[in-house]
């Protein structure tokens, strides 16, 4: 009878060499998991708390909103439907060579809950929309339900603000938080361009930023990627953090993502009233007030009016669409940083924020009034690289930011990047020197009693695609964790038939 000895460990193999061992491996920090707004209902939400949210017709609206075209179609199709509809009638409805993307319309729409599998007589299954869902979106296509309470009558405002106005605000309190991150901010609360404790626990509350004994509040690996991303997708991934944390505060969550939602609905440059609103819906405004999504001049006035922050947070088309007409963002948008093959960087910029941000990767050797001069090195990309950066992330800040001036190189030579590309291969071959090991997780199999036995198991493993590597000559596997309980199963059926 043939035995086995077992014992989980951590299997680390060089990239592209043949030497295989054994190695302990120490976990790194998770990356920044930047969530949709469906990635965020499918991964953090109960069917019960979906079936709630789907009573306030503004979460419908965006849910059908953000839904894949051919989902969209389903949904029109049978919402005035009072009868479940055969999955086989809906699947007669695309055309063969769409059935990949139909498929996935059914699957988006089953895991958000909104239409679910029921039993019709004859025995065959049926869609049938989710009644909560169903009256959400009838009410909010043809009208009827309660009024929204922001949409309340007012008069004339005396002092209306300008979109101009409204974009400048809205940015100057969301860099107050990036300010913050990177250091440049003031952390004492001692004047106006501070953040509200409120604003530091959601930091910490999204691993943005952690405490530290020594050094106080830091920043952490998920903050520095956090820092590279678009402010619409800055503001989005902030608020979930936010929402995550309702519960906490006491206030519900399903008020917050409707009123979230209205916020997107609205008109930029429309004031709207809060005074329908209750007291948690009051404090819910007063914190988007900070962060910047809304504009208000007194916090017991009852107008206020949105930013183009509230406007784009939900929806990457109005982001991608909507022009931010402020100095600062206006110059991002043409671009400000220039990058030479000998690795300088030139970057056009006063602000502190976009020098904190570019220091993150770079070695800053001078600063003039409207301009900054730094290097990629090795050590400073590493650095960035241990921090969480990635190279890709580098590459693509670089290029999103460029001057106008590399653009017209980029167009003349027709290049991919407007980048040189010995710097764009140097800052991925930097990166590869810290991926030369990969890490795989798993069970150690050794000690076979006959080469049989060890031809058995290692053939059952690698049929189902769960053996990581093995040595013939000593009798050696290894299986991944997730396959063990497979592979011992096996292992023991096979010992007990005595073959």
């Amino acid at each position: 009878m043939a035995d086995t000895k077992s014992g989980t460990g951590r299997y680390s193999a060089a990239g592209g060499s043949g030497t295989t061992g054994l190695s302990p491996l120490v976990q790194g920090p998770a990356n920044l998991e930047c969530k949709d707004f469906q990635e965020y209902l499918r991964t953090r939400q109960t069917p019960e708390t979906l079936e709630k949210l789907y009573n306030y017709p503004p979460i419908c609206l965006a849910v059908f909103r953000e839904l894949p075209e051919i989902a969209r179609q389903f949904i029109i199709r049978i919402l005035f439907v009072d009868q479940p509809v055969p999955q086989a009638v809906v699947t007669s409805w695309g055309a063969q060579r769409c059935a990949k993307e139909q498929a996935e319309a059914t699957s988006c729409l089953t895991a958000l809950n909104v239409w679910r599998v029921t039993a019709i007589p004859g025995g065959l299954s049926a869609w049938e929309l989710s009644p909560t869902f169903k009256k959400s979106v009838r009410q909010v296509l043809l009208g009827g339900g309660k009024p929204w309470p922001m949409t309340n009558t007012l008069e004339k405002d005396s002092k209306p603000r300008d979109i101009a106005f409204l974009d400048t605000y809205a940015m100057s309190r969301w860099r107050c938080v990036l300010h913050y991150m990177v250091g440049t901010g003031n952390r004492n609360g001692t004047d106006a361009e501070a953040i509200s404790p409120d604003a530091v626990r959601i930091l910490l509350h999204a691993n943005l930023m952690k405490r530290d004994e020594r050094d106080g509040i830091t920043i952490t690996r998920q903050g520095f990627q956090f820092l590279l991303l678009d402010t619409r997708a800055q503001v989005w991934h902030f608020m979930l953090q936010y929402l995550d944390t309702c519960e906490e505060r006491g206030i519900s969550l399903p008020e917050c993502l409707s009123m979230l939602f209205q916020l997107s609905f609205s008109t930029l440059g429309r004031d709207y009233s809060s005074e329908g609103m209750n007291s948690q819906m009051l404090t819910f405004l007063q914190h988007l007030r900070e962060f910047g999504l809304v504009f208000q001049r007194k916090r017991k006035e009852g107008r206020f009016y949105p930013t183009r922050l509230a406007l784009n947070v939900t929806s990457k088309e109005a982001a991608a669409t909507a022009s931010v007409a402020m100095d600062e963002e206006a110059t991002q948008d043409c671009g400000y940083i220039v990058v030479e093959t000998n690795y300088r960087v030139y970057a056009y910029t006063d602000s502190p924020l976009q020098v904190a941000v570019l220091g993150l990767f770079t070695e800053l050797l001078y600063r003039f009034p409207n301009l900054v001069v730094g290097v990629l090195t090795r050590d400073s990309v590493r650095q960035a690289l241990r921090g969480g950066i990635t190279a890709e992330q580098i590459v693509s800040y670089l290029e999103q930011y460029a001057h106008p001036n590399m653009r017209l190189v980029e167009s003349a030579i027709q290049s991919k990047s407007c980048l040189p590309p010995t710097v764009v291969d140097q800052i991925k071959l930097w990166e590869l020197e810290r991926n030369r090991f990969t890490y795989t997780e798993g069970v150690v199999y050794n000690q076979f009693l006959s080469h049989t036995d060890f031809v058995t198991l290692r053939d059952y493993a690698q049929s189902i695609h769960m053996l990581v590597w093995q040595n013939e000559r000593t009798r050696t596997m290894v299986v991944q964790k997730n396959g063990h309980d497979d592979v011992k199963r096996y292992w023991k059926k096979y010992s007990k038939s005595g073959v």
